[in-house]
């Protein structure tokens, strides 16, 4: 049978939900890349997840890349994530108070990754990010911050920004609601200028609290650095005295279970995460060593709560998760299965002369139309999202779902199985010449 006499027409079910929703929710959604903004039709409302699909409330069930946006590095609806949930919310969700399953889970990820001696559990990864922001303020009495356009880092005010005009510049707010004076607090700068950034930490290096990355930027496409400029980073704010924080919210225990840190072998000095440690629960973390996290209330000066910060079932969730990740070989399997379905649909690509490149790290990749490599936010298109827009429908119509949005990554997990990943990428293909 041919693929093209399997599509999926029906979304009427959701289309209704849809504008029930709007009702409720800005724009219909609690987050805005769900409403479908930037592709074709109706967003989908999707009702069960299992293994490495995804049925919608029309019942119609597609292969997921999306992954929940990354943190479901297991697939859905994992045996032993769901019997310890269960097990815990028997015995109540949520005391305000420690609990043993805190303890547990801390002590998995400091155990078994290197750069971190301590942690501090939050809800997010923007709250993690923000927490982080304030660490290293109040560690280094300074107020600046250095981000890196095309990194994002979550809706936090003074990094929710873009650069300005002119080459070292002080960020401009990307959204309304943040007063431009937090704004100015940011210094944005491109990727990979190794000579621009010696030039701004040297000038400001008396104000500049930190650096914020992501090692690999993965929210406005996959803009895969060298390490030598992550060790550029590194050395440069050893040199001026500036805290380095990498963000690894999605990276964290993705690439590595050490993250970007361990893939590339590079000691920040604070890291955040988010997505994976959640094992599909809401949660974040921010780490660091134990001198900077004596910063942290109740031991020090830094003040930062949360209710909800270490729940029993997100820590539950999470210690299922994590004790899988760390079977022998877990990582390098995935990573070749990633590598081989990219590479499937890369050499079709090729032999079809469409312009298309599919770089991937570890278990994430992007479809990029375009055979430059790209490494920073300004090389990126904005038409070739024209393209990802009629591959997405494409996709939707033969039951494969990616993120809404051509900035966004697919992720790939242990549950998606070689015949799942065959048949993804031969609809993959199919798209493609529907896009060329």
């Amino acid at each position: 049978m041919k693929l093209s006499s399997m599509k999926i027409h029906n979304r009427s079910r959701s289309a209704v939900l849809f504008e029930e929703a709007k009702n409720y929710f800005p724009g219909g959604v609690n987050s805005p890349v769900r409403a479908f903004k930037s592709v074709f039709g109706p967003p989908l409302f999707i009702k069960k997840g299992d293994g490495c699909r995804i049925t919608d409330e029309d019942d119609n069930t597609y292969i997921d890349f999306c992954c929940s946006w990354g943190p479901l590095i297991l697939g859905h609806n994992n045996d032993k994530i769901r019997e310890l949930v269960i097990e815990t919310v028997a015995n109540g969700t949520s005391f305000g108070a420690p609990t043993k399953l805190g303890n547990a889970l801390g002590k998995l990820i400091l155990e078994n990754h290197r750069y971190i001696e301590k942690m501090r559990f939050v809800s997010s990864g923007t709250e993690a990010v923000m927490s982080a922001i304030r660490l290293a303020r109040g560690v280094t009495g300074k107020t600046k911050i250095v981000k890196f356009e095309g990194c994002y880092h979550g809706h936090v005010d003074a990094l929710l920004v873009k650069a300005g005009s002119g080459l070292v510049t002080f960020g401009v707010s990307t959204s309304a609601g943040i007063p431009e004076v937090f704004a100015k607090e940011t210094i944005v700068l491109p990727l990979n200028d190794p000579d621009l950034l010696e030039q701004t930490l040297q000038q400001y290096a008396d104000d500049i609290a930190c650096v914020i990355v992501e090692p690999v930027p993965a929210n406005n496409g996959l803009l895969l650095q060298d390490r030598s400029f992550l060790m550029c980073l590194r050395l440069k704010c050893y040199k001026y005295g500036i805290l380095l924080i990498f963000d690894e919210v999605i990276s964290g225990f993705r690439v590595d279970f050490e993250g970007a840190a361990g893939y590339y072998d590079i000691q920040p000095d604070i890291i955040t995460f988010g997505k994976i440690i959640g094992g599909g629960m809401p949660v974040g973390a921010y780490a660091a060593n134990k001198e900077i996290m004596s910063h942290i209330a109740p031991d020090g000066p830094v003040y930062q709560a949360g209710t909800l910060s270490a729940n029993p079932v997100a820590m539950a969730a999470g210690y299922a998760a994590l004790t899988q990740l760390l079977e022998e070989g877990f990582y390098e399997r995935l990573a070749e299965k990633t590598r081989q379905f990219v590479n499937r649909i890369q050499y079709y690509c090729d032999s079809k002369g469409y312009e298309v490149s599919i770089p991937q790290i570890g278990s994430i990749f992007w479809i990029a139309f375009s055979k430059e490599r790209i490494i920073s936010a300004a090389q990126i298109d904005p038409a070739s999202m024209e393209k990802f827009k009629v591959l997405h429908r494409e996709l939707l119509l033969r039951g494969v779902y990616l993120g809404p949005s051509g900035y966004e990554v697919g992720f790939i997990s242990s549950a998606h199985t070689d015949a799942d990943l065959e048949q993804a990428a031969q609809i993959m293909c199919e798209a493609m010449d529907v896009v060329f």
